[in-house]
């Protein structure tokens, strides 16, 4: 006695073209998390506009001038200075966010075994929302420099980007170089994304995984702390955070940066790889 195939699938059917980026990238920008993210990163320049508008023009201390000593010098000090304060922990909270709560907040409204019965396969359903998230992770960075020149030209005008050590970069190399800068942060938020996605696909809490990523991240940077780790701290991707600092210098230096690259995405393949393994092999209940 025969029996039908196993494999046979709805006529028309294709599993590459099940949950389409599009339609996950609607329902993240619609969703209530994003919009106020987007509006705290567009308001971080406009609270340090207020407070040097307050404290006035900031200046050095001790004889030493540092990045934040030159924010009023033009709109490009300004942007630059946003990066800066925000690279260390607010930027991380975006990445966590985004990639964090995608899949742990679909198992947590019992939403996830639908859309698996859809049916989306599960690497299909995995791919189109770490692309959103890192999208949107991406947009983030994106957006917090954009506004920062905007407001600080209108504030400050546009101008050279003095450096602190001595000289300054013309508009468009200033332009060019806080593209270079935005490139590396978001390379280096890689690992903070690998593990927010990661812990996604383990928990049905979506404040645990983006708080346990979060968690970690400052781990990171507490261990990098630790100066009797010697040259062990070269393998903790919060060691190369800053190294984006080479780009506002007379010259390029690529050195830090690539080795921060080269850690970053090391840590962030694995994790996404443990991700898409375990998630593969994960008994959906919710």
């Amino acid at each position: 006695m025969s029996t039908p195939a196993l494999t046979e699938v709805a006529h028309g059917y294709r599993a590459g073209h099940t949950l389409p980026l599009r339609v996950e990238l609607a329902r993240q920008l619609g969703r209530r998390r994003t919009l106020v993210m987007g509006a705290i990163l567009a308001a971080l320049p406009f609270v340090l506009l207020v407070a040097f508008a307050i404290g006035g023009e900031p200046g050095g201390r001790n004889g030493r001038v540092t990045l934040m000593d030159t924010a009023t010098a033009s709109g490009a000090n300004f942007a630059a200075v946003n990066l800066f304060v925000s690279a260390g922990f607010l930027l991380v909270i975006p990445v966590a966010l985004f990639c964090g709560d995608t899949v742990a907040s679909e198992a947590g409204w019992s939403s996830l075994r639908y859309l698996l019965a859809a049916p989306v396969p599960r690497a299909r359903l995995l791919w189109s929302k770490l692309v959103v998230g890192l999208g949107l992770s991406l947009a983030a960075m994106i957006l917090l420099p954009v506004v920062a020149i905007v407001v600080g030209t209108a504030a400050y005008g546009w101008g050279p980007l003095e450096i602190p050590t001595g000289g300054a970069l013309d508009a468009g190399t200033a332009a060019q170089r806080l593209l270079v800068v935005v490139a590396y942060l978001f390379v280096s938020q890689l690992v903070t994304a690998g593990l927010a996605f990661w812990l996604s696909t383990k928990t049905d809490a979506p404040l645990g995984a983006v708080g346990g990523a979060v968690g970690l991240t400052i781990v990171g940077n507490v261990l990098d702390a630790v100066t009797a780790l010697g040259d062990w701290r070269h393998f903790l991707p919060a060691h190369w955070q800053f190294a984006w600092a080479d780009a506002v210098q007379p010259n390029l230096q690529w050195s830090g940066m690539l080795q921060g690259t080269a850690v970053s995405v090391t840590y962030a393949v694995i994790l996404f790889a443990l991700a898409f393994r375990g998630f593969a092999r994960k008994d959906i209940v919710s």
